[in-house]
């Protein structure tokens, strides 16, 4: 589906106020003044060889498709070498006709832990905040999404998309180059938002809540993900200066502080569904992301410990209901 088919597909739904600004908003996000590595990325996304798809992955840890006819090693090759053209990639895995993008984060398994835990997406229209390369808008249209909107500033990650969705050629699914700012307030138009990986790069946690919230219609649902430390209710760790070598980090709240977080912003039944932290298992440096990860983000005496000597990654999931 086409830009343009898609705002015309939201013309005559809560979505309108939204597809009056989006050709604008997408042209300002995929600006090669603003990104001078862009016409690299776009060299990379156009060679990519013609390829017959047999079978499209939607359900599997590696999203990809299969092919129609066996695919030689030149090929494979020439395959491997584009999508390496758009590295790193930070968001997977897939898998490509026998070309496996090993990315540094295993998304799968944080699909795993919210799976079972989340409302049914069969029809649903989905929001999903700091999508990346749209890995896991992949897994909810395969769980029966009917509209999946991937939102990311990062050209790099919606070019990554369009390299997978090249072959796998899905309508109900697009990645976009914007942030939640550029999101018109008060949409109320989607059925569920995930917001995975973003809370703690906000600097105002509470507006970042709330903006989530009023995209939600009335209870829909919020499924946040977002770093935590132990502790009871109010307790917070605002770091002075960088954490696991990261510059934007802002707030990381306890559970509990979450929770009241929500609560206190008028979202229904707001639970905690998984607190898990971060294994270098889970998160690695691989031939797709050759740059530093969390290893070399860790205490190398105390891994329990950041670098900076905070408390080390610790992830939980809270699912709420929109008011």
């Amino acid at each position: 589906m086409s830009l343009s088919s898609l705002v015309n597909a939201w013309r005559d739904t809560p979505l309108a106020p939204w597809a009056e600004r989006l050709p604008a908003q997408v042209e300002r996000g995929l600006s090669p003044q603003r990104y001078g590595d862009l016409p690299r990325w776009q060299a990379a996304l156009g060679s990519l060889p013609a390829i017959a798809v047999d079978r499209v992955n939607l359900d599997r840890p590696a999203v990809g498709a299969t092919a129609a006819q066996p695919v030689s090693d030149a090929l494979r090759a020439s395959l491997q070498a584009a999508l390496q053209g758009l590295h790193p990639w930070r968001k997977g895995p897939f898998d490509l006709f026998g070309v496996y993008i090993d990315a540094e984060w295993r998304s799968d398994w944080k699909w795993d832990r919210i799976a079972g835990e989340i409302a049914p997406l069969a029809g649903r229209r989905v929001l999903d905040v700091g999508c990346g390369s749209g890995y896991h808008g992949w897994r909810m249209l395969g769980a029966g999404a009917a509209e999946v909107i991937g939102i990311d500033p990062t050209p790099l990650f919606v070019l990554q998309f369009r390299a997978i969705q090249h072959y796998l050629q899905q309508p109900g699914i697009h990645v976009l180059p914007l942030a939640m700012q550029d999101v018109p307030p008060g949409l109320r138009a989607f059925d569920t938002v995930f917001s995975m990986g973003i809370l703690y790069h906000r600097r105002s946690p509470l507006d970042h809540l709330l903006d989530l919230r009023d995209s939600l219609r009335a209870g829909g649902e919020l499924v946040l993900e977002t770093l935590v430390i132990e502790g009871g209710e109010g307790a917070t760790l605002v770091p002075s200066g960088r954490y696991a070598r990261m510059g934007n980090v802002w707030f990381l709240p306890s559970p509990a502080t979450l929770l009241g977080w929500l609560r206190k912003l008028k979202f229904r039944e707001p639970r905690l569904v998984d607190v898990s932290v971060t294994s270098t298992d889970e998160q690695r440096g691989t031939e797709w992301m050759r740059f530093h990860s969390l290893a070399d983000f860790l205490d190398p005496a105390d891994r329990s410990r950041t670098i900076e000597g905070y408390p080390a990654p610790r992830r939980a999931v809270v699912i709420a209901k929109a008011p």
